[in-house]
């Protein structure tokens, strides 16, 4: 039986505390770090483990860190996207709130390892329960020498600083996040350079996100063997899974990476009394919808990818056979439209125009070539933009056409919605 790692303190009481957290073991990994390994020997830890980051792209996470330059005159930087803006995704927002000190142990050992003294956890401002914890653990942590100067007695210094954003979705693509904390309205930037060479500042930069960082204390503890030892080869460790939609028993699930989605979905309860599946979106609205009879499929960053959609951020959204796929198509990308920078014309504009259409033949309007005009303005989209925002958008409209154009098709000959 599969035992939690990553939330096994989350209903402890008073799990947000110091105490509660070093009596689990906490800031072992910080002191093991310190005590028997180099930096280097750190992120080669990490490299062996084969983790991949949480947040979405799937990078493995020592590689990135092995990309920070050794000798440079600037400072170095680590950054924790913790703006968790994906609907239907709050698996750090309970780490924060539930366990904070598993995210200081986490950016501490991180640091670390790539040279950085200073680290800022870039958080949406609704978050507000999770600012405050962050903030009283960040002071706790000082007062018991496990951040400031000269953590647990060695030459290493290193502080936590908090920036709240303003809710802009666009924030957790990595640089539009980094334009932010200077200052600077988000928008992404055109990368090379990456943020491992010129990120924030023009200074070296690794960005993780939180649950990617909660991982790696346990990684130093318990070796590379045991994390990979858990899940696929390719994509191993334990995951946290975001259930929500129309199942009994929507919430947050820690489970091995790769487990099927179908029974992903079991563990949540199921569909409702007498209703079916109609489709899952595995990863956050960004993620292309599969069918009921693909719901066999492994939920880990390669499987998905070879069915046709993708991890992202593990939001897994379930709905059933009483939904109109053109309604929940048509929210999507009215959510896109809406978050949106601006910067890229392809995106700026192909979105209002795809949100035009949808609405009508939502409203009974829709007219013949509709669908051929949407395939077209996907076209335009995918791929021709600074970040993934619009290539989201694109890839999730493509699979609801894909798999669903018979409701669409009824909505434009029928002139009416057939579910409502």
């Amino acid at each position: 039986m599969f035992e939690p790692v990553l939330l096994k303190n989350v209903a402890v009481p008073d799990s947000h505390l110091l105490s509660t957290y070093e009596a689990g073991g906490g800031y072992q990994a910080l002191a093991k770090a310190l005590r028997e390994y180099t930096p280097d020997e750190v992120v080669n830890l990490v490299k062996q483990s084969n983790l991949r980051g949480r947040g979405g792209a799937g990078f493995p996470t020592g590689m990135k860190w092995s990309f920070v330059p050794k000798q440079v005159d600037k400072p170095k930087y680590l950054c924790c996207n913790a703006d968790e803006g994906e609907p239907g995704t709050f698996k750090d927002r309970i780490i924060m709130e539930r366990d904070p000190h598993q995210l200081i142990e986490g950016l501490a050992v991180s640091a670390y390892a790539i040279g950085a003294k200073t680290a800022y956890v870039y958080i949406r401002g609704e978050y507000v329960t999770a600012i405050r914890r962050l903030e009283e653990a960040i002071a706790e942590a000082h007062e018991k020498g496990y951040l400031g100067s000269r953590i647990l007695g060695s030459d290493f210094n290193f502080t936590v600083h908090i920036h709240c954003g303003a809710g802009a979705y666009i924030c957790g693509e990595e640089t539009a996040m980094l334009e932010s904390l200077e200052g600077k309205r988000a928008q992404p930037r055109l990368k090379p350079p990456f943020p491992a060479v010129a990120g924030l500042y023009a200074s070296p930069t690794v960005i993780n996100n939180v649950e990617t960082l909660a991982c790696v204390p346990h990684i130093v503890v318990r070796g590379p063997d045991w994390f990979r030892d858990i899940g696929p080869d390719k994509s191993p460790g334990p995951k946290l899974y975001c259930v929500s939609g129309q199942v009994h028993k929507p919430g947050l699930y820690e489970l091995p990476m790769g487990i099927p989605l179908r029974e992903l979905v079991d563990h949540a309860g199921g569909p409702l009394p007498g209703r079916k599946i109609k489709a899952v979106i595995p990863g956050g609205v960004s993620a292309p919808v599969i069918p009921e009879h693909g719901l066999d499929v492994g939920m880990d960053f390669d499987s998905l990818t070879a069915a046709g959609s993708m991890l992202g951020s593990a939001g897994v959204i379930v709905i059933d056979d009483t939904t109109c796929m053109v309604k929940v198509a048509t929210r999507i990308i009215e959510f896109f439209h809406h978050e949106s920078c601006g910067k890229c014309t392809p995106c700026r504009e192909g979105l209002n125009w795809v949100v035009k259409v949808l609405r009508r033949i939502e409203a009974g309007d829709g007219a013949p070539g509709d669908l051929e005009q949407l395939e077209m303005l996907c076209k335009g989209i995918f791929g021709n933009t600074f970040c993934a925002l619009g290539d989201g958008a694109a890839m999730g409209l493509r699979a609801a056409l894909a798999h669903f154009r018979d409701e669409f098709v009824a909505h434009i000959e029928e002139r009416r919605c057939p579910f409502h």
